[in-house]
């Protein structure tokens, strides 16, 4: 007898449309880090491209990362005590009419690449966009930053195509970073398969 789950297929997915953020960027803040959080604080300003290089004015931008002493928090940690009011490695904004968001914090510290090793200080970006089937996950690194030689992520990505996932600091604006996510085309922002 044959089992009539076989014949079953996958429906197709549908894209995200113009209406997802609604209700998901209103409540969320663009502090990572409060003033009184450790380390160097920076504000990244991200700027969400299509492949003509017009500004998407409608994605949704979260950021994770780690604290200035390269740990990741979470809503409770694993001893049960609760996570430094003045860090919480996360924060979520939906692009203006410019294509662009903005996110106060701290730059992170490395973190282990489970292989005895460091990776270099990085932020990790999802972003959901109308027209995407599912979101899409990139890095940003800091220009400048030594460890960018040894961070094993990074090495993996064509030497070509390692600007995509640098920000650089904004010239007349000490502590705010650039970075642009061009979503395709030429100079398309290297996305990871998670």
């Amino acid at each position: 007898m044959s089992n009539p789950l076989d014949d079953l297929v996958a429906s197709g997915s549908q894209t995200v449309g113009p209406f997802f953020s609604f209700g998901l960027t209103d409540e969320v803040s663009d502090r990572i880090a409060a003033a009184s959080a450790d380390g160097e604080h920076v504000r990244v300003r991200v700027r969400v491209i299509d492949g003509a290089g017009e500004p998407v004015p409608d994605a949704m931008v979260e950021v994770w990362q780690a604290s200035s002493k390269g740990e990741y928090v979470s809503p409770a940690s694993r001893d049960g005590q609760s996570r430094p009011p003045d860090f919480v490695g996360f924060a979520r904004q939906g692009t203006d009419a410019n294509g662009i968001c903005q996110f106060d914090t701290v730059k992170p510290g490395r973190v282990t690449d489970g292989q005895g090793g460091l990776q270099a200080s990085h932020l990790n970006i999802c972003l959901f966009a109308r027209g995407l089937l599912r979101q899409l996950h990139t890095r940003v690194y800091f220009d400048g930053d030594p460890a960018l030689s040894e961070d094993p992520a990074l090495l993996r990505v064509p030497e070509d195509r390692r600007a995509t996932l640098v920000a650089r600091p904004v010239a007349d604006d000490p502590g705010v970073w650039h970075f642009d996510i061009r979503m395709q085309g030429d100079q398309e922002t290297v996305f990871f398969d998670l």
